[in-house]
């Protein structure tokens, strides 16, 4: 945490994770970019990953704030940059590397950069299209933090730009032009009682939402606008597809002019496979649904069921306060060192 590791500046603390690995003689390391991956290879008949980002989003640039770098203690408490999102989760990672010569499944652990930018700069995504086999697997767990509960697959996000045209005019004669903020009402409107499912996906509960996040138009103060534009996020139950879930928002917004941003697919929990349902067990909690898009969905799209598993309360990721508890770490680490032992 101590290393200042914002996306796109990576390199630092990637030749740091590189260099650790390649001290242990039971690791294969392997690196692509920014992007470290370390691997046993004993023969096992099941392979599993476990993958964490090694980026941060910005630090605070409110005076005084503790969720920064370099990290700092108070007790048991750990604040700093990353503390949750997801520098514990890597942390586990590391000792796991370095530590479990023997385990009764093959692992291969991924660290990776340009997780908490656009996705198209993803460090997994660049392995999946350039070194496939690098994340063969029968499982995949991704440490992101979940409280120390298993969270099964997650939703699918996707964005739209909902566009309403009118006439400017003069605001003093607005009776000569149509007012394209005015029009754009009837889409909030829409959106305002629209009541998002919650759907069953193998035993999971997952909310979906539908929301305005921002709305722009108009071009001053003395004008009658011409052009409005709500822009829409959508979060969707894995049961849809991409295809299915614009389906949805287009009959929702039907007679407007209606196009798709961005959209990344959901992932199914996939927890009745046997290694997934091995590790459950082995964790003891009731799994629960992740309503957030997480790099899951990158592993299930490559056929590798997928969790969500990691020390520290998402709530406090990316807030100025950012900060974990020790105690987290550890129980996550025993949780996994017991599960591959």
């Amino acid at each position: 945490m101590a290393i200042e590791s914002v996306s796109g500046n990576e390199k630092t603390i990637a030749d740091a994770v590189e260099n650790a690995l390649r001290a242990y003689p039971h690791l294969e390391v392997s690196r692509d970019g920014d992007s470290v991956v370390a691997r046993t290879n004993l023969g096992r008949t099941e392979r599993v990953i476990l993958a964490g980002h090694l980026d941060t989003v910005p630090l605070p640039t409110v005076p005084g704030s503790r969720g920064t770098v370099p990290p700092s203690w108070d007790g048991d408490v750990l604040y700093g940059r990353g503390a949750t999102d997801m520098k514990g989760g890597v942390a586990v990672q590391l000792a796991l590397a370095a530590t479990l010569t023997d385990p009764t499944r093959d692992v291969t652990y991924i660290f990776y950069d340009h997780e908490e930018v656009d996705a198209s700069l993803s460090g997994l995504g660049r392995l999946a299209e350039s070194h496939a086999e690098w994340l063969r697997a029968d499982f995949a767990i991704l440490l992101e933090p979940t409280n120390g509960t298993v969270e099964g697959g997650c939703n699918g996000t996707m964005r739209f730009h909902a566009t309403t045209t009118g006439r400017a005019a003069h605001s003093a004669r607005a009776w000569m032009g149509e007012n394209a903020i005015h029009a754009a009402a009837e889409i909030l409107v829409r959106l305002r009682d629209h009541s998002p499912a919650t759907v069953s996906v193998e035993g999971l509960d997952y909310r979906e939402s539908l929301n305005a996040v921002k709305v722009w138009g108009g071009t001053a103060g003395n004008v009658i606008p011409d052009a409005a534009t709500v822009e829409i996020n959508y979060r969707f139950a894995p049961d849809k597809s991409v295809a299915e879930a614009e389906a949805y928002v287009r009959n929702l917004l039907a007679g407007f002019d209606v196009v798709r941003t961005d959209a990344a697919a959901g992932a199914r929990p996939g927890l009745t496979l046997p290694a997934a349902a091995s590790f459950v067990a082995a964790v003891g909690a009731e799994p629960k649904p992740k309503y957030g898009w997480t790099d899951v969905a990158r592993f299930s799209a490559l056929g590798v069921p997928a969790v969500n598993f990691g020390p520290g309360d998402a709530l406090l990721a990316h807030t100025d306060n950012e900060h974990v508890d020790a105690a987290a770490i550890r129980t996550c680490l025993a949780s996994l060192r017991t599960w591959l032992s």
